[in-house]
């Protein structure tokens, strides 16, 4: 597979034309990559009006992918947001009222999107599996939804979720296209999951549009993500929808790492995942028989669930730390690591080692809080666009929350915005260690 971006960017540095254009760095090593690092010149194309070089290379991944497929340089947030507009945009030519049902775990910018664009949200909260990380949607929920008084338009899930589970997104797709809705899925952490010896990437599995932050689970550079569309109507609509989000000075050197991409898959990437997913079953299988409580159906992440063996999520992450293993993610129950055929043979052997050497201790019986179904106080956009103050969680309850101000990792909102913060939510801020929180003034 050619890579064209990669191409001409390499031909004109070099060149030694005289860059009398942005950056300015003008191709100097200061980091070492400069020399790469462009802009829209003339030949180089342009992201949202792409018709040469980067058009090509989305062509090529849409190849890949078996659908079309357009970059993201802001990462999945920009795709997360350019889906919510598109599903406005479907709406409207439905003659409807835009209205998205979306599983509870979303992440934060969801919301952002929704407030920006003024869209109407409806929760759907699925079954506890003991951290509001997940929300498994099941087929009866979601007909459930489907039977009331203001359907959908769309339904938004995410799968994989930052615990590694996945919904079953083909009989979801199934239950929204029966009753004329558009399946969205975040997919961001599931890139991957296409080049399976068995596709298990949504797009293949009925939705109608995804995102997949390519940065996570492929070879790519951090905020390289793929927006993926299946309704050939709102194919016209991508790029301006991803423009609207989206930076006018996108960066070159994720999209040469993009197209670069599309090489990389169309090699050995298959058969090299193939036998990753076998090394990763034959860990999980050997931390099981340790005594691991491991969680989540995701071929190529472990997530533990730490208490069962003793710990805490963030004295477990300390002892990994300390070994040289950096985890993804961990919190007071979970300890997350994402893995990808590029980690050696060496590297899974070390992870096995220290994963078996650390000693299981008594069981840890506290189970985390679950968030209640908040009241809602006002919708999304009024919160998010309020006059706010900071508060301590002491005094917030009652209160309305103004911003869902939770890092990445997670990015899981306990309180969406617009919602009033209960006892039960006070009660989760403590057990995170949030110690205040943004309130509508």
């Amino acid at each position: 597979m050619k890579t064209p971006i990669v191409d001409f960017v390499r031909a004109y540095a070099d060149s030694g034309a005289l860059r009398s254009h942005m950056p300015g760095h003008k191709g100097e090593k200061l980091l070492g990559f400069e020399e790469f690092d462009i802009t829209e010149i003339n030949g180089a194309d342009s992201l949202y009006e792409a018709e040469g070089i980067i058009k090509e290379s989305e062509d090529n991944a849409s190849a890949l992918f078996g659908c079309p497929t357009f970059y993201s340089t802001e990462g999945s947030s920009q795709c997360i947001r350019a889906m919510v507009y598109l599903a406005l945009m479907a709406a409207k030519m439905q003659g409807k009222e835009p209205v998205i049902a979306a599983a509870r775990n979303v992440h934060k910018t969801f919301l952002s999107a929704a407030a920006l664009l003024g869209i109407k949200v409806k929760w759907i909260y699925g079954e506890d599996e003991g951290s509001y990380l997940s929300c498994k949607i099941s087929p009866d929920s979601l007909e459930k939804m489907f039977s009331g008084e203001e359907k959908p338009t769309a339904v938004y899930i995410t799968s994989p979720d930052y615990l590694g589970n996945t919904q079953n997104i083909k009989v979801l797709a199934e239950i929204c296209h029966r009753n004329g809705a558009l399946l969205l899925v975040d997919n961001a952490h599931g890139a991957y999951l296409k080049f399976l010896p068995e596709s298990r990437h949504p797009m293949d599995l009925g939705a109608d549009m995804c995102c997949d932050s390519a940065h996570k689970t492929l070879p790519a550079l951090t905020g390289a993500a793929y927006l993926h569309l299946g309704v050939k109507e709102l194919v016209p609509y991508a790029k301006r929808a991803l423009m609207l989000f989206g930076s006018t000075s996108p960066s070159y050197l994720i999209m040469e790492s993009l197209d670069m991409v599309n090489k990389f898959l169309s090699e050995s990437f298959r058969d090299d995942l193939k036998a990753f997913s076998e090394k990763m079953l034959n860990l999980k299988d050997k931390l099981q028989r340790k005594g691991y409580t491991l969680i989540g159906d995701e071929e190529i992440k472990l997530s533990i669930s730490v208490k069962p063996y003793g710990y805490e999520g963030e004295a477990f992450g300390a002892i990994l730390e300390e070994q040289g293993i950096i985890p993804e993610f961990y919190d007071r129950d979970y300890l997350v690591l994402m893995l990808s055929p590029l980690n050696t043979d060496a590297e899974l052997l070390k992870i096995e080692n220290v994963l078996l050497n650390i000693p299981r201790k008594a069981e840890i019986t506290e189970k985390p809080p679950i968030p209640g179904r908040a009241e809602k106080g006002m919708n999304i956009r009024e919160a998010m666009l309020s006059l706010s103050e900071d508060i301590p969680i002491e005094r917030a309850e009652g209160r309305i929350l103004a911003s869902a101000g939770v890092g990445c990792p997670p990015a899981v909102p306990i309180v969406c915005c617009g919602e009033i913060i209960d006892k039960n939510a006070v009660e989760c801020f403590r057990y995170y260690g949030i110690e205040t929180v943004s309130a509508v003034k």
